[in-house]
């Protein structure tokens, strides 16, 4: 159905986002009744994911939780397209997802780098 696919709509921000404060007009992500504020983060000219009954239920999941203030962590076999269907979704609503992967190499102080950076700049 219609109302179960991501679509953007021109309307009021309900709350301060990355680019606009609340109640001035913006584009907004919606699917089913969960919305998201578009980001405005150029993130270049790539190439999109084949969107399946899958992605969509990934799609509808995650912007849910997105909509409640909430975090997503997709679970299943390795190579399923997991990590790239949230990079997707990322690239659909212009918010930049950033991926590592987690080893027994990653000790406290290569989480430290990364906390670091995303205290560096701004996060």
């Amino acid at each position: 159905e219609w109302i179960s696919q991501l679509r953007y709509y021109w309307e009021d921000s309900w709350k301060d986002g990355q680019a606009i404060k609340k109640n001035m007009k913006t584009l907004v992500a919606r699917i089913v009744n969960a919305k998201c504020l578009y980001g405005y983060e150029y993130l270049g000219n790539t190439t999109r994911l084949v969107i399946t009954a899958l992605t969509d239920r990934c799609y509808r999941t995650m912007i849910g939780a997105v909509d409640l203030l909430y975090g997503g962590a997709p679970e299943g076999p390795a190579g399923t397209g997991k990590t790239e269907t949230v990079k997707d979704l990322s690239k659909a609503v212009a918010i930049q997802c950033v991926v590592f992967n987690c080893s027994d190499g990653l000790d406290y102080l290569a989480m430290a780098k990364f906390f670091k950076g995303l205290a560096g700049c701004g996060s």
